[in-house]
C-alpha cells in the first residue's frame, strides 16, 4: 500500500482481464480494490459446455498457472489444439500448423469464457466487501509502507455488487466513488469492464473501428469423424467458419455471416442447420450428427484512441475489441496484463510514482502499439478472404501456398499466435 494510506491500484471490472490483473498485482504486493458490478454465474462440471470458448495461447495459460488458477480450469474441462488447418473455400491449397513441429504439447487450448472467469473469481474470493456498511472510505486505517519496499503478496479487496458512480483525476491520486457513497483512493484507476465501459465514456476516451455487420452464430456440434484435436477454419465469401476441438469429443463452432444470413440460418430447425453447416465446412469431419442450441453475437472492431487520461487506464476489452477470427481477443487482454504488472513493478523498484504520466505512457506505447497491429491484420484478412472477386481469391491461393512452404514465415505466425 502506497504512503497516506491510498490503495496502489483500483481495477473495475472482473472479468478474465480484471480479475487476473487483481491476483497479478496482488501476489506483487501491490494494494489492489477490484469493483464489479455483479458477481458471475458459477461455472458447473453437470452443466453443458458454455456457448463462448476462447482459444488460449500459452503465454495466456503460463500467465493462469503463476496465478495458481490453470490447474483448477484444466482439471475442470480443457480441448487442447495440437494442429490447425486453414483453407480457402474459393481457392486451392491449406495452411498448416503443429505444435511438434514447435517442440510442443499443444498449440493452444480451447477454453470456456465462464470456466476462466469462474476460476478468477473463486481466487479473488474469501475478502469480499459490500459496499455499503463500516467505514465509508475503504482505505481509512490501513497501514502504509514505502512504494520502494520489496512487498509481499497481498489479498486483493472485493467490492461486490458495486460500481463507479464518479471519478476524480487528480495529480496525485485518482478518487472513484461508488454509487452507495464509498470513496476509493488510489495511485492508478484500471478500466476493465469489456467493450462497454461506462468509465471510458467518463473519461472522455473515443474509439475508433467499424461495425463488421455481421453476428458469429456459435453452437457445439458432433461430427462423424474425430476432430483430431485439431483447431479448423475455412475462409467463405461471407465470413470464416470456424470448428474448435472440445474436451468431450464435440467441436465448437464459430460462423461468422452477415447479419440476414445469420438470422435466417437461427431460424433453421436442428436437421436444416446441421445440413447447411456441413456444406459450409466441406464435411471436412463427415455429417454432423447432433448439434446443441445456437446463439449469436455481432462484430464489431473498436480500438480506443488513447489508454490514458490522468491516472485512467484502460486494458482488455475496454481497450481493443477485434474480430473473433483469430481467436485472439482474451490472448491479447492477458498481454495487457503481463505488460502492465510488468511496468508498475518496475516503477515501485525504481522507487516512481507507479500513476506517474511517464509509468503509464511507457504501457500505453506498448500495448497500444500492438493491440492496433493485432486488430489491424485481422480486420485485413477478414476483408481479403471475405472478398469473392477473382483476383483477389488468386491472390488468396498463392498466399496461402507461400506460407505453407516458407518455414520461417510459418515458424513466425505460429509464434506470434503463442505469444511467443
Amino acid at each position: 500500500m502506497s504512503r497516506h494510506g491510498e490503495l496502489d491500484a483500483i481495477i473495475v471490472g472482473a472479468g478474465a482481464v480484471g480479475g487476473a490483473l487483481a491476483l497479478a498485482l496482488a501476489r506483487d504486493g501491490f494494494e489492489v480494490a477490484l469493483v464489479e458490478a455483479r458477481e458471475p454465474k458459477p461455472w458447473r462440471a453437470e452443466d453443458d459446455v458454455d456457448l463462448r470458448v476462447v482459444a488460449l495461447a500459452r503465454d495466456a495459460r503460463d500467465l493462469l498457472d503463476d496465478l495458481d488458477v490453470w490447474t483448477s480450469i484444466a482439471d475442470a474441462r480443457v480441448g487442447p489444439y495440437r494442429h490447425m488447418r486453414v483453407w480457402d473455400a474459393l481457392a486451392p491449397g491449406e495452411l498448416a500448423f503443429d505444435a511438434a513441429d514447435r517442440g510442443e504439447a499443444a498449440l493452444g487450448w480451447i477454453v470456456e469464457n465462464k470456466l476462466v472467469q469462474h476460476a478468477l473469481w473463486q481466487a479473488l474470493g474469501g475478502n469480499t466487501f459490500g459496499g455499503s456498511g463500516g467505514s465509508r472510505d475503504a482505505s481509512a486505517g490501513w497501514l502504509a509502507k514505502s512504494i520502494a519496499a520489496p512487498a509481499p503478496p497481498t489479498k486483493p479487496r472485493l467490492l461486490c455488487p458495486a460500481e463507479v458512480a464518479e471519478i476524480e483525476n487528480g495529480a496525485d491520486a485518482v478518487v472513484a466513488t461508488l454509487t452507495d457513497g464509498t470513496r476509493l483512493r488510489a495511485k492508478l484507476l484500471i478500466a476493465a469492464e469489456g467493450a462497454e465501459s461506462s468509465l471510458r465514456t467518463k473519461l472522455g476516451i473515443a474509439f475508433e473501428g467499424r461495425d463488421y455487420r455481421q453476428r458469429a452464430v456459435v453452437a457445439h456440434v458432433t461430427t462423424e469423424r474425430s476432430h483430431e484435436n485439431t483447431a479448423w477454419q475455412r475462409f467463405q465469401p461471407g465470413g470464416p467458419l470456424a470448428f474448435l476441438p472440445l474436451a468431450d469429443g464435440r467441436c465448437s463452432i464459430v460462423w461468422s455471416l452477415p447479419e440476414a444470413e445469420a438470422v435466417r440460418i437461427l431460424a433453421l430447425d436442428d436437421a436444416a442447420f446441421r445440413a447447411e453447416l456441413g456444406c459450409a465446412f466441406d464435411f471436412r469431419l463427415g455429417a454432423i450428427t447432433a448439434s446443441s442450441r445456437r446463439a449469436a453475437f455481432p462484430l464489431r472492431l473498436r480500438l480506443a484512441e488513447k489508454y490514458v487520461v490522468g491516472r485512467c487506464i484502460l486494458a482488455g476489452d475496454a481497450a481493443h475489441l477485434v474480430h473473433p477470427l483469430a481467436g485472439q481477443g482474451m490472448n491479447l487482454g492477458f498481454r495487457d496484463v503481463r505488460a502492465l504488472r510488468t511496468i508498475l513493478r518496475d516503477a515501485r523498484e525504481r522507487g516512481c510514482d507507479i500513476g506517474a504520466a511517464h509509468v503509464l505512457r511507457r504501457y500505453e506505447r506498448e500495448r497500444r502499439s500492438e493491440n492496433t497491429l493485432a486488430a489491424r491484420g485481422f480486420d485485413m484478412i477478414e476483408r481479403v478472404f471475405g472478398s469473392d472477386a477473382a483476383p483477389i481469391t488468386v491472390l488468396r491461393a498463392r498466399a496461402l501456398a507461400m506460407l505453407d512452404h516458407v518455414a520461417p514465415l510459418k515458424r513466425f505466425l505460429a509464434a506470434a499466435a503463442a505469444g511467443r
